[in-house]
């Protein structure tokens, strides 16, 4: 058997995009930033920010994009994906590494720990309101942004 998970806990590098597929599905695209601190070999203390593509797909991208703002911390658990395309202009062939997004909590306000955000804020989606992902392979050129 092979995994292909992802888990992230991070701020949001943008305020995340609701657009609609060609089908109805809503999709919401937006970044994420992720620190790491280590020592190196002199003993320095060094921070390394690692930047992420994540996408949501329909009720989860609502909730994202309803709540969800710049700065703010989420932690998320996903899959990935990598996609390509073709530039019209360059003929080039394009590719982009994104997380898919399956389940989320709100991050914690002042960005430390975990949890949801605010009493006011919808928690993630529950099993029962499980995602449905579109069964047909996403166009690149079907996404409007």
């Amino acid at each position: 058997m092979y995994l292909n998970k992802v888990i992230l806990y991070g701020n949001l590098t943008r305020d995340p995009e609701l657009k609609a597929l060609p089908s109805g599905q809503q999709v919401a695209n937006f970044g994420l930033a992720t620190n790491r601190s280590y020592k190196d070999k002199n003993g320095q203390r060094q921070e390394m920010t690692e930047f992420h593509n994540l996408v949501a797909f329909g009720r989860t991208a609502e909730v994202i994009a309803q709540y969800c703002k710049k700065g703010r911390p989420i932690y998320v658990e996903g899959r990935l994906q990598t996609r390509s395309w073709d530039d019209k202009e360059t003929g080039k062939k394009n590719y982009r590494t994104e997380i898919i997004i399956e389940t989320f909590q709100f991050g914690a306000e002042g960005g430390r720990g975990a949890g949801n955000a605010s009493s006011e804020e919808q928690p993630a989606p529950s099993e029962a309101e499980a995602i449905q992902y579109p069964d047909e392979e996403i166009n690149p050129e079907d996404i409007p942004f």
